[in-house]
This record gives C-alpha cells, sequence and structure tokens, in this order.
C-alpha cells in the first residue's frame, strides 16, 4: 500500500511538474511592442479622421454612392471619385467600383 501511494505521489509531482513547465513556454509581448501597436492603431485613427474631416469641407460627397468598403465617396476637383481607408490614405476609384448607397426605410 505505501509502495502504490509514494508511486502516486511521484506520478503527480511529475505531472504538475510537466504542467509548469508548459506555462513557461509562452512567449509573452513585451511592453515596448505593446506600446509600439497601440500607438499605430491611434496614429492610424487620427489620420483617418483628419483626412475624413478635410475632404468633407473641402471636396464633395458622392450622394447615394457608396466605395467598395461601404464608407462615403468624395469628388476632388479633378472629378476624380475616392474614398478614405483606415490607414487614412485616399484611395481613388473606377466607375466600376462605385455603388449605390441601400436605401433605408423608415
Amino acid at each position: 500500500m505505501k509502495k502504490r501511494n509514494i508511486i502516486g505521489g511521484l506520478a503527480l509531482a511529475l505531472l504538475v511538474t510537466l504542467s509548469l513547465d508548459s506555462n513557461a513556454q509562452e512567449k509573452k509581448e513585451s511592453v515596448g511592442k505593446k506600446i509600439d501597436k497601440t500607438a499605430t492603431k491611434v496614429g492610424n485613427k487620427t489620420a483617418e479622421v483628419a483626412v475624413k474631416g478635410s475632404s468633407k469641407v473641402v471636396d464633395q460627397t458622392y450622394k447615394g454612392k457608396m466605395a467598395p468598403d461601404g464608407t462615403n465617396v468624395y469628388i476632388d476637383g479633378k472629378n476624380r471619385k475616392y474614398y478614405i481607408n483606415k490607414k487614412g490614405g485616399k484611395v481613388y476609384l473606377k466607375a466600376a467600383q462605385i455603388k449605390d448607397r441601400p436605401v433605408v426605410k423608415p
């Protein structure tokens, strides 16, 4: 009976050691990388909001039309149609890429 308890105790200790060892293998993301990713996200969103704001003031909005991702389409001074992507860049569209905006029924 004592041998059975000793073997069981050793087996339990071995399993606990293996489970602790597997947790030690996890890679933790450093604080610097987390800050870098967050700063990039904030910068992209700031650029997107700034460009959309200036586009609403300077350029015309194409009424009843939307871009492939569902956002507004703007028309610049040279009659080129574009939308603003998630990073704040202007993406110019071909006529075939512009879709009609669905009508919302009240």
